[in-house]
């Protein structure tokens, strides 16, 4: 018969037996090396009252905490809040991960709507 994915949509090679974890979503239990991992790193304060505690803070240079999570989802779950998609034949071949997006500074600084060195209209002071 044949097989959809090379590795039968688990990450098991050579191993019995995985334990198991739950969705975050719907608390199905999903084997560790089927389920779908995203790491998140979130500020702990969301940012529209950053720059009220900033303000509000004693310390001039203070960092605030960021809130990490590991996140499992099942295969379902995963589909379903758009965390991946279903690929054609020919691209689920492509093992080759997804581009991250990178937030660099020098990148940003030329924007479109923003004061600075750019050629986007008058200067404003």
């Amino acid at each position: 018969m044949p097989f959809k994915r090379r590795n039968g949509g688990r990450n098991k090679h050579g191993r019995g037996h995985v334990k198991y974890v739950r969705c975050t979503n719907c608390s199905k239990a999903c084997p560790k090396d089927k389920a779908i991992r995203k790491f998140v790193i979130r500020n702990i304060v969301e940012a529209a009252a950053v720059r009220d505690i900033s303000e509000a803070s004693v310390y001039t240079s203070y960092t605030l905490p960021k809130l990490y999570a590991k996140l499992y989802y099942c295969v379902s779950c995963a589909i379903h809040s758009k965390v991946v998609r279903n690929r054609s034949r020919e691209d689920r071949k492509d093992r080759t991960p997804p581009q991250r997006f990178s937030f660099n500074r020098a990148q940003q600084g030329n924007r479109p709507g923003q004061q600075g060195q750019g050629q986007g209209g008058p200067q404003r002071s």
